[in-house]
């Protein structure tokens, strides 16, 4: 029987493990924090549960449009939300715990470190030992960048992962860092009732996404009293008493009751003994795999954050599997980044797949796009929906659809027809010809690849 040895209980490491029992292997994970990770416990569960709470009062803010009369003004208990959003964090760590037992799966509390390939050390509250395998997967995760002018004190200077010991509102929450996780808490503090301050080093607040997305969500912003401070990196953070001041590197300063802290992820590679067994990391401490998550050393796998190929659960969850796969002789499909959908859980959310609009245009590829405002969609007008859009790519020619973005409510469900045409290489007519319940957002999807289509 093949052994395998996980380090990280996350989605990279929970899921390998699944994989890896079902596949007849014996299966150790040695977790530090708890099973789920920072996913579960610290990040993506909590966070876009407490964004859930925020989209309801976004929702109830614009339900005048619809006839809905409100007798006072709706606030959350923001220490009931907390308490809410810890408590089905640690849910999910425990029902995680519950399947791998399940499967059989030994777990182990504990610091792990790689003594060479088919070695793991771990130091436990009890103890030490090591654990011998045949290989071993490496799925240690990330945490908060933080830098030395800069440092958070969990009660108004902030990582993301600190701010659920919050108990009430922030009066004036500045957030430094308009990437993803930046504009997400912005967009969620907004909704929550605080004044938001972003600071976005670049000229728009997500830089790194399709730009009539990035437009939108700014307009949106501002639209509904955020302050967007553009080409404005911050210098240094600050705290005077309930004040933390904001001071930027041209000399402006912004004050707050409250600072969030979004500058990017570390990985979890230090400490871990990896250069030492020869796994090769890049300049950023990330380890470096191939499409089947393959690190420098044979026998040692890699998934997840740790890797920086793409940061989101679902891609560590699908390296992880890609991994177990690969060793333990089952059909492999190596991780095609091309086919990755992905979610912003702004208000509205953002989501995407395939290539997009800067990757078309960098290659060369001769391709078509078409775009539809919700505006113009029924089911849009009746729910009172004036943000938003559909936006297909196909490959001119052949009419293969290759990329989208939607913008709009609940875009995380809406992009899984789009990602399923274009892992399954559908043509712009086959989307078009496929039923869409009316009236529903949906239809917006059809009617964009209908714009697609060119007579034969």
């Amino acid at each position: 029987m093949t052994h395998v040895a996980i380090i990280g209980g996350g989605p990279g490491g929970y899921e390998a493990a699944l994989v890896a029992a079902r596949l007849g292997a014996e299966v150790t994970v040695v977790e530090r924090d708890g099973l789920g990770g920072s996913t579960v416990l610290t990040d993506c569960v909590p966070s876009k549960t407490l964004i859930a709470t925020s989209d309801v009062l976004t929702e109830v803010a614009g339900s005048a449009e619809l006839g809905v009369q409100l007798p006072s003004a709706v606030r959350a208990d923001l220490a009931a939300v907390n308490r809410r959003v810890l408590g089905l964090a640690g849910a999910q760590s425990r029902d995680i715990a519950a399947r791998l037992a399940a499967s059989g799966v030994r777990t182990i509390d504990g610091r792990a470190r790689l003594d060479g390939p088919g070695r793991v050390q771990v130091e436990t509250s009890s103890g030490s030992e090591t654990v011998t395998a045949d290989a071993v997967l490496v799925a240690t995760g990330a945490h908060p960048r933080v830098i030395g002018t800069a440092q958070p004190d969990g009660e108004r200077i902030l990582t993301w992962e600190q701010v659920y010991a919050l108990q009430e509102i922030p009066e004036h929450m500045v957030v430094v860092g308009s990437g993803v996780t930046g504009a997400e808490f912005a967009s969620a503090y907004n909704g929550l009732g605080s004044r938001v301050t972003l600071v976005s080093s670049r000229d728009r607040v997500l830089p790194g996404e399709d730009a009539d997305a990035a437009d939108t969500i700014e307009e949106v912003f501002r639209s509904r009293g955020m302050t967007v401070l553009g080409h404005s990196r911050m210098d240094s953070v600050t705290r005077s008493g309930d004040t933390v001041v904001v001071t930027l590197t041209d000399g402006r300063v912004v004050e707050g009751s409250h600072c969030l802290l979004a500058l990017g992820s570390i990985p979890n590679t230090a400490d871990l003994g990896l250069a030492e067994s020869g796994v090769l990391l890049d300049d950023g401490g990330f380890v470096k795999v191939d499409r089947v998550s393959r690190t420098s050393v044979p026998g040692v796998y890699a998934a997840g954050d740790c890797t920086g190929v793409l940061m989101l659960a679902s891609v560590a969850a699908q390296q992880g599997r890609i991994a177990m796969a690969h060793l333990l002789g089952d059909a492999v499909h190596p991780l095609d980044l091309q086919q990755v959908s992905s979610n912003i859980f702004t208000s509205p959310e953002i989501a995407t797949v395939g290539l997009s609009q800067r990757a078309i245009d960098d290659s060369g590829l001769q391709a078509d796009v078409a775009m539809l405002p919700l505006t113009a969609n029924p089911r849009a007008k009746m729910q009172g929906l004036h943000e938003g859009f559909v936006k297909l790519f196909s490959r001119r020619g052949t009419g293969t659809v290759i990329g989208g973005v939607v913008v709009g409510p609940k875009a995380s469900e809406l992009i899984h027809v789009v990602s399923l045409a274009v892992s399954a290489t559908l043509t712009v007519d086959q989307v078009a010809n496929a039923f869409t319940v009316y009236p529903s957002l949906s239809g917006s999807v059809a009617e964009a690849a209908r714009r697609l289509h060119r007579p034969s």
